[in-house]
């Protein structure tokens, strides 16, 4: 197919996800916990990601050759991207159709066959992608939905010979495994693992905007979140009225069911996922004062409720200040100076964001290009857009995704050189 004709099919499946939006939802909130109003925005996203690429499928036939200026006579150069061929791609449970969206979309856009591998907790709005492929008129077996556990499903899929690129977001000791499996037959893969990333807030920051930006940093999406600035450092001379206010705040947060009317912060997505978040609180009770939440909220005993958890003071050793808890946690200390904030920041094996806020906009930047990070916010926390690459350093991953970062990651370029024959080579045949 031309990209335009791809084009048009992933236009028509970002138009029926809006139509769709509030049942797909539902959906996510049944299967996911979330609230409605973060599963809401996550399947407009959803629909932003197949219109953004269908957007570049359509000029694709033309930018996909680019002649090359050589520097001998004689020849005549052209680079052209191709579709790399066959995408596994497996996602994780956080963020079930906006994660798919964010691998499908661009494959298809670049003319590669995808086999999609959903989370086996949160299948059920990847099955629905493909009702909408087929309603938009994608061929069979351009898209392919593979449900079932890892052993069962997502090994056999980063093993098959005939799978060309491996697309993976979630856990890093299942990335170095998908890692190692692609390297025995040199497979093309993208990774986007976890994270511990901090937040510095410095002295001159406005106490009430670092409060939101810290809530939002770390209990949107249950802190299921591997981007979530789970890590803040405050600078001493407002640690004291930032904390008060922030735990008063934190107090204020309704927890509950995902469709019921106002609530912030909903289940975890599962029992066994409920059940590692209290086991890393309790660790953290013995190495960090506990400041909020900690256990699990009153009159919600019959499900996978955490409160909102805030530590202080916690030391850099402490296992809570150094391992991904992906759950509503965040760990927070002080610090003096700059170059202190920008070590404590760095001093992590992940490197997936990081934030910063303050008034003054040459610190931000000095302080923003400083950290070892594949994203960095200024004076926010946690905004995704399709537009612009995401991804990380260190632990946190390989390649990128979204906007022509993510288109790339499926193609391949290939020269193709021509020798324009008006006289012979004459190397070893000699007139």
């Amino acid at each position: 197919m031309t990209g335009a004709e791809r084009a048009e099919i992933l236009q028509k499946m970002g138009d029926e996800i809006v139509a769709r939006t509030d049942a797909l939802a539902r959906m996510e909130v049944r299967d996911n916990g979330k609230p409605l109003p973060e599963a809401v925005w996550d399947i407009e996203d959803t629909a932003g990601v197949f219109h953004f690429y269908a957007d570049m499928a359509r000029t694709f036939d033309e930018t996909a050759q680019k002649e090359i200026s050589l520097s001998m006579d004689g020849f005549t150069s052209k680079a052209v991207k191709e579709p790399v061929g066959v995408a596994g791609a497996i996602i994780p449970w956080n963020f079930p159709m906006l994660m798919a969206a964010w691998k499908v979309a661009p494959a298809l856009a670049a003319g590669c066959t995808v086999v999609l591998k959903p989370s086996e907790l949160t299948p059920l709005t990847a099955l629905e992608l493909g009702v909408i492929a087929q309603k938009a008129g994608l061929p069979d077996g351009a898209l392919n939905i593979l449900t079932g556990l890892g052993p069962d499903a997502g090994q056999p899929l980063t093993e098959h010979p005939q799978v060309d690129k491996l697309a993976f977001t979630g856990s890093v000791p299942t990335g170095s495994r998908i890692m190692a499996t692609a390297a025995r037959d040199i497979k093309t893969i993208s990774l986007e693992l976890g994270g511990k990333s901090p937040m510095v807030v410095f002295e001159d920051a406005d106490i009430d905007e670092a409060v939101e930006w810290i809530l939002f940093g770390i209990f949107w999406n249950q802190g299921e979140v591997c981007s979530a600035t789970s890590r803040v450092m405050i600078h001493e001379d407002i640690y004291p009225a930032l904390i008060e206010r922030l735990v008063a705040q934190t107090a204020k947060i309704k927890i509950g069911h995902g469709l019921e009317e106002g609530v912030l912060l909903g289940p975890l997505v599962s029992q066994s996922q409920h059940e590692k978040v209290l086991a890393a609180i309790e660790k953290g009770k013995s190495e960090a004062p506990l400041l909020a939440g900690g256990g699990v909220p009153s009159g919600l005993e019959h499900g996978c409720y955490v409160e909102p958890t805030i530590f202080t003071d916690v030391p850099t050793e402490a296992w809570i200040w150094n391992e991904e808890i992906f759950g509503p946690v965040v760990c927070i200390r002080k610090f003096s100076t700059e170059d202190e904030a920008v070590a404590l920041a760095n001093g992590s094996r992940f490197g997936l964001a990081a934030a910063v806020l303050s008034n003054d906009m040459e610190r931000v930047e000095r302080v923003a290009r400083a950290f070892q990070a594949g994203i960095v916010w200024i004076n926010c926390s946690q905004p995704t857009f399709t537009e612009a690459p995401w991804g990380g350093y260190k632990q946190s991953g390989i390649g990128r995704e979204l906007g022509e970062w993510g288109f790339n990651n499926y193609l391949e370029t290939k020269q193709i050189t021509t020798y324009d024959r008006s006289a012979p080579w004459g190397w070893y045949i000699k007139e």
